[in-house]
């Protein structure tokens, strides 16, 4: 089976994975994205109800409205899109091009790569208390899709970094009565974002973890025990839902075996985001180098650079930087689809 050649193909959904898909359309590149999970948005999925304040030019949004709008963007130029589909391997053929292979044993064949793969393969980490499983269904969440479906409600939330502190703070505003669960004194959540929460009606419980969960009709928590980590004191805290904020796990699967410089689960790229291997580039979350801006605007950034990196590395006489959109006659028919004619500014 003869597989369909593309310039680029970029590894990985999130903001970098997206931007990188609507830059490579800008510079004339057939592209193709490819993602291990069933939808686009990389890590900001777990934050659609967060407020976005630090992207450039755009007023505090949702997250996931923030992500509607960029995947809308990246397919401005229609790029071929893949979802559940984990990278696993790569090789190039006799022509220097790379053959991709995905878990499911599909190939998929470009010209360059560009990993915007964030931390890896995502996974929240689960409470680790038997049978908690069984209500996922019901009143034990691992995120927070819909604020609404808490209020009123007494909230138990396990966790002590930044997704626990700023979820009871947001919850304290319309539940009935928040309680925080965390086996260390200290939160690791940013200090302001702390004191806000020592200072509202937020019941702090420390140092505990939860120990069991109990059930009248196992369907539906009712009840938390938790147990001091120093003297093993237990204590039963009444719940109508349970949030955990354990952090996540990362896979980085086989793309540590590819030989790419790794360090802390990062790729050494330099300042046009080429890695060590001739045609891999990096961006977002996934790269690291001096000065490197970890903001989803420095993603953006990393994505315009691994683009033209790889535009390069196809057609090194191509121009450095595509033009921009203001003056790109690539948009010309974009913009009258949108009412405007602007023939004549793009003549000059």
């Amino acid at each position: 089976m003869t597989l369909e050649l593309f310039d680029v193909t970029i590894v990985g959904g999130g903001p970098a994975g997206l931007y990188a898909a609507f830059y490579s359309g800008m510079r004339d590149l057939k592209t193709k994205l490819i993602d291990s999970g069933d939808e686009l948005g990389g890590r900001m999925r777990i934050y659609k109800e967060k407020m976005i304040w630090d992207v450039g030019g755009v007023t505090p949004t949702m997250g996931g409205h923030l992500i509607e709008q960029l995947i809308a963007q990246a397919k401005t130029f229609d790029p071929t899109i893949i979802l559940n589909a984990q990278v696993t391997d790569f090789e190039k053929n006799g022509e220097g091009q790379f053959i991709i292979t995905t878990e499911d044993g599909q190939q998929h064949l470009s010209k360059t790569l560009i990993l915007a793969v964030g931390y890896g393969m995502l996974s929240l980490q689960k409470l680790e208390v038997e049978g908690a499983d069984r209500f996922e269904v019901t009143n034990l969440h691992y995120t927070v899709q819909e604020l609404e479906q808490f209020r009123g409600k007494n909230i138990v939330i396990s966790g002590g970094g930044d997704s626990a502190v700023d979820w009871a703070n947001e919850l304290e505003k319309i539940a009935s009565q928040v309680t925080v669960i965390h086996r260390r004194y200290d939160f690791g959540g940013h200090e302001r974002n702390v004191r806000t929460m020592k200072n509202s009606t937020v019941k702090i419980v420390t140092p505990y973890e939860i120990k069991s969960l109990q059930s009248s009709d196992g369907r539906c928590i009712e009840k938390v025990i938790v147990a001091n980590c120093e003297t093993q004191e237990e204590q039963t805290v009444c719940a109508d839902a349970v949030i955990i904020n354990h952090g996540f796990k990362y896979d980085y699967g086989k793309l540590e075996q590819w030989g790419l410089k790794l360090s802390d689960g990062c790729a050494h790229v330099d300042g046009k985001c080429s890695t060590n291997i001739a045609g891999i580039y990096g961006a977002g979350d996934f790269t690291d180098y001096d000065s490197k801006v970890r903001l989803i605007t420095g993603a953006f950034s990393d994505a315009v650079l691994a683009v033209n990196s790889a535009n390069h590395f196809i057609n090194p006489q191509a121009r450095q930087v595509a033009m921009v959109s203001s003056h790109n006659a690539i948009f010309k028919e974009k913009n009258k689809q949108l009412g405007l004619d602007d023939t004549d500014y793009y003549d000059n």
